[in-house]
C-alpha cells in the first residue's frame, strides 16, 4: 500500500486566455459523435443534434463538454483521424458560435484530430493514451499550449484488457503517470490533467481498488478526473444493464469526490452536478 500524502493541487487549467476554476469539483459532459459508444443513449450520428445536447448539458451546470467521434470501448480497433474530423470539426464549430465561453474537450489519440479540433476552436484534448499510441502528440499540445488530459492504459482499445496484470496496482499506476507527465513537461505542456483509467487495462476488482485508494494520485501534484459514469464495473456489479447503472453512478461518484476528484467525466449531467452541490454542504 502506498503512503499517501496532500501535497498541493493544480486548481486552475488556462486555454487561449481562457481559466478554468477547479477549485470546486466540475463536470465534464460527454457527448458521443459515432454509433459504437458502449452506452446507447449517449451516442448522437448526426451533428445538428450536438448543439442541442451541449446546450442541455451546459444548462445543467456541466463546465465542459467533452466531445469524442470514436469508440474506445474494449475491443474497439484504432479509429481513422480523417473520420474523427470529419465528424469533430463541424460540432466543435457549431457549439463555439452558440456558446462562445463553453469549454470543448476532444477525447481523441491522434494528434492532427488534435490540431484540427483546437484550431476549430476547442479548448483541451483528452487522450485515452497519454501519448502513447500517436508519437507525435505530445510535441502536438506543448505547441498548441492547451491543457492535456492523460489516462492510464496499457496497449490499445483493442489488447488493453489482456492487460490487466500487476504486481502492485497502484504502484504501477503513479510510476505510469511520473513517466509520462515527466515526458510530457519536457516537451513543454504545462497544464496536464490524470485520469486513472477505470475499465481500461482492469478487471472489476481492479477498478474498485483503484477507486478505494485514489487519492494516491494527489502525489502527482495534478487534478484528478474521473470517468465512471454507467461502466461496467458497476452494470456488472449490480447485474443490471448501462442504461439502469444511474444509480451505481451516483453513488460512486460520492467516493470518487471523497477521494480527491477534480473532474467527473458523465453522461448525465444534472444528477452528478446535484452530488457535487450535496458533497459541499458536508
Amino acid at each position: 500500500m502506498l503512503k499517501n500524502t496532500q501535497l498541493p493541487i493544480q486548481n486552475t487549467l488556462q486555454s487561449k486566455g481562457s481559466i478554468l476554476d477547479l477549485g470546486k469539483p466540475v463536470v465534464m459532459g460527454i457527448i458521443n459523435i459515432n454509433e459504437a459508444s458502449f452506452y446507447a443513449d449517449s451516442r448522437i450520428t448526426k451533428v445538428e443534434q450536438v448543439l442541442a445536447k451541449a446546450t442541455q448539458m451546459l444548462n445543467d451546470g456541466a463546465k465542459i463538454i467533452d466531445l469524442g467521434a470514436a469508440s474506445s470501448k474494449p475491443g474497439e480497433p484504432i479509429s481513422s483521424p480523417d473520420q474523427e474530423i470529419e465528424v469533430l470539426i463541424p460540432a466543435i464549430e457549431r457549439i463555439k458560435k452558440h456558446h462562445p465561453s463553453c469549454w470543448i474537450s476532444v477525447d481523441t489519440y491522434h494528434s492532427k484530430v488534435a490540431k484540427a479540433s483546437i484550431n476549430a476552436g476547442a479548448d483541451m484534448i483528452n487522450d485515452i493514451s497519454a501519448g502513447l499510441i500517436d508519437e507525435s502528440m505530445l510535441p502536438c499540445i506543448a505547441d498548441l499550449q492547451v491543457p492535456y488530459c492523460m489516462m492510464h492504459l496499457i496497449g490499445t482499445p483493442e489488447t488493453m484488457q489482456s492487460n490487466c496484470h500487476y504486481d502492485d496496482l497502484e504502484a504501477a499506476v503513479l510510476a505510469y503517470f511520473m513517466e509520462r507527465i515527466k515526458t510530457a513537461e519536457e516537451f513543454g505542456i504545462k497544464d496536464i490533467i490524470v485520469d486513472p483509467g477505470f475499465g481500461f487495462s482492469k478487471d472489476t476488482k481492479q477498478n474498485f481498488e483503484l477507486l478505494k485508494e485514489l487519492r494516491f494520485l494527489e502525489l502527482l501534484g495534478k487534478p484528478i478526473l474521473v470517468g465512471l459514469s454507467r461502466k461496467s464495473m458497476i452494470y456488472k456489479s449490480l447485474a443490471c444493464t448501462a442504461a439502469e447503472a444511474l444509480n451505481g453512478t451516483t453513488a460512486l461518484h460520492v467516493i470518487a469526490l471523497q477521494q480527491g476528484a477534480k473532474i467527473l467525466r458523465v453522461h448525465d449531467v444534472k444528477e452528478a452536478v446535484e452530488v457535487i452541490r450535496l458533497m459541499e454542504l458536508l
